[in-house]
């Protein structure tokens, strides 16, 4: 859990992804020599902060965010939401701005929400989670395991891909906005249409811990019904644990796809957490575990 403890504690909230976005740049080239396949990587001038990889000759694309949710700072100390973050008095919360590190609670008043710290903040700086990572036999937890794990998911699945497309993008936890354009090059460059979300989603009263990865029937977005029956029925022949949620809220990079001129058929397929959008976010190691076993089995069955 190393490298998920690495991704956790960089600082990338929605906007500000380049600094995520290079680690991995750097982590990829490192450790391709290892890798079952060379990928290309495309990144840089039309893709903002975003970070694609390509193995062999694709066919299905794997989408993981790389941005988190976190705080802008506003005036005087005040701080306003990036995403949906959870605001509970006494949070630690840290950033740097041009006179240096910050490190304060959040504490509120006249229903505003405020960062204690012994001097103004620049505008405009970001504030995130103080990470407290932990790990026992059975579970991790940590700030940011939306959507760490996630891209610590897709990390693992390189070492094994011949054929298939790794995306990172941007902005999700805030709206979106990155997987338009870059669903837009996979297709007309690869002609690739079939994509896998690598997200987190939620314990619920109809999935829990330890039995398996989610597989998204639905959420804000409905995926069709044709190809994710396709990827359940490859799943079960294969024998590998997972859960089936529906909900009627949340969205993830698929929505994005959806929404966007091109015809993409997606599947949202993660572990699910507690304690959602806080500091102590928590995943089950076994579902960590389905998730690897899911991307591997998918990519090369798809």
């Amino acid at each position: 859990m190393e490298l998920l403890k690495k991704l956790c504690k960089i600082h990338a909230p929605s906007g500000e992804e380049e600094v995520l976005r290079n680690f991995l740049i750097d982590y990829i080239k490192n450790n391709q020599s290892n890798w079952k396949t060379k990928p290309t990587l495309y990144f840089g001038k039309g893709f903002q902060d975003n970070l694609i990889l390509v193995f062999g000759k694709p066919n299905v694309a794997v989408f993981a965010h790389m941005d988190s949710i976190g705080f802008t700072v506003k005036y005087n100390n005040e701080i306003i939401k990036i995403g949906g973050p959870k605001t509970n008095e006494g949070i630690t919360l840290i950033g740097k701005d041009s006179k240096g590190d910050i490190e304060g609670k959040i504490f509120k008043k006249d229903k505003k929400i405020y960062i204690e710290f012994d001097r103004i903040i620049d505008r405009g700086t970001s504030l995130t989670y103080k990470i407290d990572f932990r790990e026992n036999d059975d579970f991790i937890q940590s700030a940011y395991i939306d959507n760490r794990l996630g891209i610590y998911n897709t990390l693992e699945i390189a070492k094994n891909i011949e054929n298939g497309i790794l995306v990172f993008s941007t902005w999700e936890e805030h709206g979106g906005g990155s997987v338009g354009y870059l669903g837009k090059f996979i297709q007309e460059k690869y002609n690739v249409s079939k994509a896998l979300i690598s997200d987190i989603t939620w314990i619920t009263e109809g999935v829990k811990h330890g039995k398996g990865c989610v597989i998204s029937l639905r959420d804000s977005g409905i995926p069709r019904k044709s190809f994710v029956n396709k990827i359940i029925n490859i799943i079960k022949a294969n024998k590998i644990p997972f859960q089936l949620e529906v909900e009627d809220a949340g969205g993830s990079d698929g929505n994005g796809l959806q929404k966007s001129d091109y015809p993409w058929d997606w599947c949202f397929i993660g572990a699910a957490e507690d304690n959602v959008h806080s500091p102590d976010e928590k995943v089950h190691k076994k579902d960590i575990e389905s998730m690897i076993k899911i991307y591997n089995l998918l990519l090369k069955e798809l």
